[in-house]
């Protein structure tokens, strides 16, 4: 068996790591982080361009960073994991990762958001598709 945590270094993904390693920690861990490229940012009616090989550097140092974090918490746990990252949407990657590697279950934080910063933010929980009631995902 094996198990697909998504983190963002929010509390809830600590909060999904917590679960994983209380009740999947017989199973083969992976800690997923999901890079996100952007060739620009928006402010208001204003874009700032900025250097695309410059924000995925700072995305990657950013990954490390929670890896180092995801593995002191396992030890502290008594679990192991290993580490993934992968490029693009966070909801399709997630999915992506899950099937291409046929992942047992999979643990996402829920940000619990609701009303209009819910549907102005989004919830990346809702657009991989998995809902509370799938048996393969756990939300934290």
């Amino acid at each position: 068996m094996s198990a697909l945590i998504a983190i963002d270094g929010s509390d809830p993904a600590r909060k999904a790591l917590e679960h994983a390693f209380s009740e999947h920690s017989d199973e083969e861990l992976t800690v997923l982080h999901v890079l996100s490229p952007t060739e620009s940012a928006s402010i208001g009616e204003a874009r700032m361009y900025v250097d695309r090989d410059e924000v995925m550097e700072n995305q990657r140092e950013r990954a490390e960073e929670l890896f180092e974090e995801a593995e002191e918490l396992a030890a502290t746990r008594g679990a192991t994991i290993e580490t993934e990252t992968t490029v693009g949407r966070p909801d399709r990657a997630i999915v992506d990762y899950a099937r291409d590697h046929d992942v047992d279950h999979v643990i996402l934080g829920s940000h619990g958001r609701s009303g209009v910063s819910r549907v102005l933010l989004g919830s990346v929980r809702k657009s991989t598709g998995f809902s509370s009631q799938a048996e393969r995902a756990a939300f934290c």
